[in-house]
């Protein structure tokens, strides 16, 4: 059970009980990165731009859309799907940080706050005086993240950031999509924003770090978060293969569209077609050779497993464009629900390509209890990705569901600050809340 203050009572603890978090950021690495910290029990203050005639105020995203929640009468709101599935369990407050009324609000918040959250350009934060060592000065044991394109250093610290550029000059789209010599060949980004995600979890790892240390010492830091940073280091394998032998042998990883680099068979492979003479595909993923042995036999095929072109794993990958051709044909001669059915029995990874319907339908997906329904002052109910982190002892939250703009700014006010009913009339009349 929760009070307005957002923490837990009458035993019912998270992992983040009593972390107050103030919330500056827009768009999805960092609301991505507080919504985790809000799942894990932190009271997360989100700051939004107040509404005006020259701006509907808030959060971009809550205007990215079609789709947008549906309310009680049917009608669109004014919340996207977009907003919604980035900002569950925060409070929301709106504050006009362009009035020194407004700057000195958030400086009062600051002040209680263990964590502050900003995705600004580099130097706006410290225009307005809310930069970390203007802030550290009031809060010393406050950690503060910022969350940027390229950095706060650097030569390409004053650009914009988008997640799009970003995956196309961290090297994911090279080495993303089909290869140019074959139909659809190209260049492709990822279906998801993964740099702003990535960024915003790794962002939540930075802090909780950082937490720690500001508990053993009583000293907050400056967290330095990069997009174009996140996504050097998601290289992973592909980067580790360049850098310990592709750089000097002159060879750079490009797009393989669904093999794998280092694992082979590890891909797509066409079947039978179903009854309607639709096409059908399944992935195969054998991790080791003992998997290999297993799906030879399954295949029928027993002597690829003892062939010394295919018997070890980098052999296959030395000789992929002739092992891959032959089990495209044995893939072929049997549908796509045998193949899952005897591959499965015989604990050979693999799985259908499933669309999202099909994904939010399957039975595992939903005995892990990976939706959550919501209720909403807009709406009688809404239906969100859950959060997948299952504590065992300190379950996620699911008590506050994506905030209307402002809609806590009064209450968080009072909790934070003892803010008497005058000065917050005060603050209406000003325009800085």
């Amino acid at each position: 059970m929760r009070g307005t203050d957002g923490l837990a009572h009458n035993g019912d603890m998270n992992a983040l009980d009593g972390i107050r978090i103030l919330d500056l950021s827009r768009v999805l690495a960092g609301p991505w990165c507080t919504q985790t910290l809000a799942d894990l029990g932190a009271d997360v203050v989100k700051v939004e731009r107040p509404a005006s005639a020259q701006h509907p105020g808030g959060d971009d995203t809550r205007g990215w859309g079609p789709p947008f929640l549906r309310s009680h009468d049917g009608a669109d709101t004014a919340e996207a799907a977009y907003y919604l599935g980035a900002n569950r369990n925060k409070r929301s407050i709106t504050c006009d940080i362009a009035q020194p009324e407004g700057q000195a609000l958030i400086r009062e918040l600051a002040k209680q706050a263990h964590v502050f959250v900003e995705n600004y350009k580099v130097g706006d934060m410290a225009r307005y005086g809310l930069d970390f060592d203007s802030l550290r000065k009031i809060n010393p044991r406050l950690v503060y993240c910022s969350i940027t394109g390229f950095g706060q250093t650097g030569p390409y610290k004053d650009r914009a950031g988008y997640d799009f550029a970003i995956q196309a000059m961290g090297g994911l789209m090279s080495v993303t999509g089909e290869r140019d010599a074959l139909p659809g060949g190209g260049p492709q980004k990822v279906g998801v924003a993964v740099a702003d995600l990535f960024t915003g979890l790794y962002a939540t790892v930075g802090i909780q770090a950082a937490l720690r240390h500001a508990e053993r010492t009583g000293e907050g830091q400056h967290i330095d978060m990069a997009l174009l940073d996140t996504q050097v280091a998601m290289l992973a394998n592909l980067g580790a293969n360049y850098l310990v032998r592709g750089r000097e042998d002159g060879k750079v990883p490009g797009r393989a569209g669904n093999a794998h680099a280092n694992i082979v068979p590890y891909q797509v492979f066409e079947v039978a077609p179903d009854a309607q003479g639709q096409p059908q595909h399944i992935i195969l993923a054998v991790g080791n050779d003992g998997q290999f042995a297993k799906f030879c036999a399954v295949a029928g095929q027993p002597e690829l497993a003892t062939d010394p072109r295919f018997a070890q794993n980098q052999n296959r990958v030395r000789h992929r464009e002739v092992l891959v051709p032959l089990l495209e044909t044995v893939l072929k001669s049997r549908g796509k629900a045998d193949w899952l059915s005897a591959l499965e029995a015989a604990k050979v990874p693999c799985g259908p390509i499933n669309n999202l319907a099909e994904v939010f339908a399957d039975e595992h997906v939903q005995s892990r209890g990976m939706v959550h329904t919501w209720a909403h002052p807009l709406a009688n109910a809404v239906d969100l990705v859950a959060s997948p982190l299952k504590l065992g002892v300190t379950p996620v939250r699911n008590d506050l569901p994506p905030p209307l703009l402002g809609q806590h700014t009064a209450e968080v006010l009072k909790d934070w600050l003892a803010c008497p009913p005058e000065r917050l009339a005060e603050l209406r009349r000003s325009g800085a809340i």
